[in-house]
């Protein structure tokens, strides 16, 4: 009541209540009138010229933002905050983004790797956003950007990324159907469009470590460094039980899922601080994956392990199983998980870790997986989780990257497809030509509508051996290897200005999608790698492309439109703008020729299915 008072009297002051309407409010509210005093409205509020010309720009239903101060509660030894609080944060965030677009129950069904850049003190701001990128039928990809406000310095960081996969779930516990999502900024389409590609990445994740440890000899021996003798592995193990109480719980009565991460987290990092002797710090976390749920009143027996130490690093083990309250029922696998440590000196840089040794059988496995690994993190982190300015034009290939270097290759021309920028320069006929103008690069796009299928396109556009039929630039293309159905790489000979003797060639790993749900197109992306087996040669001047391909929408059942789309680099660069000025109609000519190709070799195509 007094500060209700302190209000009126102020607003009385500023002429913007009427003191008659105040009494008479007052009065008749003893006869029952709940009629509030009417605000006057200034003559300067309803002149104000333009206060509604420039609303601000609509916000993503799915987005949920989340700040909280960090007080000494949530922080470790050191006044930093803990990771496993902010594992709780980010899955409740991420939670309460999946349910707005689902509208009923949602559970983590994984998360994928977070590479945490900073720490974070006490007294400090963590701003959390997340929203969700993509639903495909019973799951969604919700992207979370981490990031830490200085009150005092005004200073922001960004923390960390992390991609989470939730489930829809019904009253009974069966999936729902979702509705699909439709993207409406330049980033919420380049992050649609790439969430097919991450999903892609997940399913194919352990056949990716199983096939690196076929392909590399287990150890025979164990490595020594400076002499230094090996810390058996079975004295940094760790067991550790929680008992699933109320407030360990989600809204649908299962354990939170962040709950389960922070406990993960904190036994993991004991398991590190016996290998070390140390308080370690976590830098990141491979893939979570929910196997399971678990209920309020289940025990969940934690364990974590050291499986082995790098010089700068270790990786531990940690899993999650869960118990009813007799203990005697053999237990669920709820959860398991890989993190990476390092202990930090006085100035911040890691130091020297000891050793480990493995256990015979489990632990020798465990040890050479934990090897394998770090060689996956760090082709991913290299591959996939750089800008695309920042990834080097010829990767090298190998098995242990294939993936990454696929993922990177497709995601790439999505999201340049996806680039909101584009200025028609040249329209000819049928053939439309488009440039963006961006940072260090200028791209293209040519495209047009062809009577042909999507698919009878695509089918005949991802084959390169056959690109010479149409594009007089290439004078040959030779399949190397087949890496799986949907990559390919080719040694590519071209010749750019015809009026140079000497040819150019380029290894090209050709990578091929075909839609995931409707409205996307079919895609075959380009990009530079690197083989061994063909290293630039003396009569060829090496040339690399960064990012092209195709991506071809399907207009009706009888008609497509197909798009080519080239990052263009100083090579090629000169050749480009001739074209976009008007100076040459080589690319117009080109594209045109293709129509034809694709037109002519249509008819083969039919013949050949009907036989």
């Amino acid at each position: 009541t007094f500060l209700l008072s302190r209000c009126l009297l102020k607003m009385v002051k500023g002429n913007i209540i009427d003191p008659e309407e105040i009494l008479n409010f007052c009065c008749n509210g003893l006869q029952g009138s709940t009629s509030p005093p009417r605000a006057q409205e200034p003559e300067e509020w309803e002149e104000a010229p333009g206060a509604m010309a420039s609303p601000l720009p609509a916000r993503n239903p799915t987005e949920v933002q989340m700040s909280q101060l960090v007080l000494p509660c949530h922080t470790n030894h050191r006044n930093e905050l803990s990771t496993g609080q902010l594992l709780k944060w980010i899955d409740t965030a991420a939670c309460l983004s999946a349910e707005r677009h689902a509208g009923c129950p949602c559970v983590t069904a994984s998360m994928d790797d977070i590479y945490f850049e900073h720490t974070i003190s006490v007294g400090q701001v963590v701003n959390i956003k997340a929203k969700v990128n993509r639903a495909f039928n019973s799951s969604m990809e919700v992207g979370i950007q981490v990031s830490y406000e200085d009150l005092c310095s005004g200073k922001h960081c960004s923390i960390c990324k992390a991609y989470a996969t939730f489930v829809a779930q019904g009253s009974s516990g069966s999936k729902v159907r979702l509705k699909p999502l439709t993207p409406q900024t330049e980033e919420e389409k380049i992050e649609y469009s790439i969430a097919a590609e991450r999903r892609r990445m997940r399913l194919v994740h352990k056949d990716t470590l199983k096939d690196l440890l076929t392909r590399s000899p287990p150890d025979t021996e164990l490595e020594t460094r400076d002499g230094s003798g090996a810390v058996p592995a079975e004295k940094t193990r760790v067991e550790s039980v929680e008992l699933v109480l109320p407030p360990h719980a989600n809204h649908q009565g299962n354990t939170f899922g962040g709950q389960i991460m922070a406990w993960m987290e904190n036994v993991a990092t004991i398991a590190a601080s016996r290998l070390c002797h140390a308080h370690p710090t976590l830098r990141a976390i491979e893939m979570f994956h929910f196997r399971g749920p678990s209920q309020v009143g289940d025990r969940l027996v934690l364990k974590a392990i050291v499986n082995n130490a790098f010089k700068n690093s270790m990786e531990v083990g940690v899993s999650a199983e869960a118990y009813g309250p007799e203990m005697c029922v053999s237990p669920r696998h709820i959860n398991s998980a890989f993190m990476t440590f390092e202990v930090l000196d006085q100035e911040g840089r890691p130091r020297t870790l000891p050793m480990v040794a493995p256990e015979p059988g489990d632990g020798e496995r465990r040890y050479r997986e934990a090897s394998a690994r770090k060689k996956i993190r760090l082709d991913r982190k290299y591959v996939v989780s750089c800008k695309q300015t920042e990834v080097p034009l010829s990767v090298p290939w190998d098995q242990s990257n294939k993936v990454y270097l696929s993922y990177n290759n497709v995601s790439a021309l999505k999201t340049l497809v996806a680039k909101a920028n584009w200025a028609l320069a040249r329209e000819k006929e049928k053939v439309r030509m488009y440039t963006l103008e961006e940072d260090k690069f200028l791209s293209f796009r040519i495209e047009m509508s062809v009577c042909i299928t999507a698919s009878q396109a695509f089918s005949l556009l991802s084959n390169l051996w056959r690109r010479h039929e149409w594009d007089s630039h290439y004078v040959s293309a030779e399949l190397v290897q087949k890496v799986d159905d949907d990559d390919m790489i080719y040694h590519v000979v071209s010749q750019m200005h015809r009026q140079e003797s000497k040819l150019q060639d380029f290894v090209i790993l050709a990578s091929r999608r075909k839609p995931c749900s409707k409205g996307d197109p079919y895609v075959v992306a380009f990009r530079s790698v690197t083989l061994p087996t063909h290293p630039p040669r003396a009569e060829y001047t090496r040339g690399e492309t960064l990012c092209s391909g195709f991506c071809i929408w399907p207009e009706s059942e009888e008609m497509s439109k197909v798009a080519y789309y080239n990052q263009a680099m100083p090579g090629y660069l000169n050749y480009v703008t001739t074209n976009v000025a008007g100076l040459s109609s080589d690319i117009c000519a080109t594209f045109e020729a293709c129509e034809k190709f694709l037109l002519k070799n249509k008819e083969d195509l039919i013949s050949r299915l009907q036989d």
